[in-house]
């Protein structure tokens, strides 16, 4: 796939769909440039789909690097992730507009992290790593 860099999982459906009338490199699950992840697909599943196409998963799950199956995955497959930090839930709109606020620091931490796994955390106050439990 190429041209795309960034996914938004269902828990940012919006912020994804708002962000890709901005960027032409964003996708998230129902995208019909990616029927391999439909609505609905367990993060188990797009997870690796994701990693393989080297693509940024913007997301709001805060379990999802603790969850044994999805740690795995992380690790199986080096995914790469952003999630959206805070203490309250932010609105699409609002989720896109403080991601294009930080984007040059986004970019430079994705550059600067490299290969995955890795996990970055995105808030008011920028983009810094999020660590994440590994596997017993």
């Amino acid at each position: 796939m190429d041209g795309f860099r960034w996914f938004a999982d269902e828990s940012v459906l919006g912020f994804g769909k708002l962000l890709a009338r901005q960027r032409q490199d964003v996708l998230y699950p129902g995208h019909p440039l990616l029927p391999s992840v439909p609505l609905g697909a367990l993060d188990i599943e797009w997870m690796p789909m994701v990693a393989d196409l080297d693509l940024v998963a913007f997301h709001r799950d805060r379990k999802i690097r603790t969850r044994p199956l999805e740690v795995l995955q992380y690790r199986e497959h080096g995914l790469r992730s952003i999630w959206f930090g805070g203490k309250r839930d932010l609105s699409s709109a609002d989720q896109v507009s403080l991601a294009l606020r930080h984007w040059a620091k986004i970019e430079e931490a994705v550059h600067a992290q490299g290969a995955g796994p890795w996990s970055l955390t995105l808030t008011s106050h920028g983009v810094r790593d999020l660590p994440w439990r590994p596997l017993p």
